[in-house]
């Protein structure tokens, strides 16, 4: 199974990010920009906190504040869940499912090395999935093939078979 630093070698590199005072239309207009759901908060290399479009609709627009007058801050989720590189994709499925979270920054100690989203852990997962089908269906053909050809129904199909020419026709044998 794929780990999340693995993950992340797939995924273009950059992270996205905000500051506590930025307003709100600021960080909304940057997930439009770049097409994501999510932009981690950050003072400095810091990591404070993370900003969602679901912050943004329950915080703001259901709210009726203003996106230009409200700050980032005030509407972020402070306390982060986190994931490490080495953690596999059934321990970040877990926490996902769990906690109800989209997106999970990826620290390697205390750097800050990636984000992953839901959708990312979706596609790795569906990855893996075709892998192991493909791999099955390898196996039971080979199988099958392997039976017929031990029951002589193969033997047309035996890459060593060699024609000879009997007396009484053609006949196929085998060799080796």
């Amino acid at each position: 199974m794929l780990s999340v630093q693995q993950l992340l070698e797939q995924k273009p590199k950059g992270i996205f990010s905000v500051q506590p005072d930025d307003p709100v239309i600021a960080a909304i207009r940057k997930m439009a920009e770049h097409h994501i759901g999510a932009l981690l908060v950050m003072t400095g290399d810091k990591l404070v906190g993370i900003v969602s479009e679901r912050d943004y609709a329950r915080k703001v627009v259901l709210l009726g504040r203003s996106s230009t007058e409200t700050r980032v801050a005030e509407i972020m989720t402070p306390k982060v869940l986190v994931c490490s590189p080495s953690d596999d994709m059934v321990n970040v499925m877990a926490i996902m499912t769990d906690r109800r979270v989209r997106h999970l920054p990826v620290l390697d100690g205390d750097a800050l090395v990636g984000i992953i989203s839901i959708g990312d852990v979706v596609k790795a997962r569906m990855a893996d999935l075709e892998s192991e089908s493909e791999s099955l269906r390898e196996y039971i053909a080979g199988r099958e093939w392997r039976e017929l050809y031990l029951h002589g129904a193969a033997v047309g199909a035996n890459p060593f078979a060699v024609e000879t020419k009997a007396t009484h026709g053609d006949a196929r044998r085998s060799v080796g």
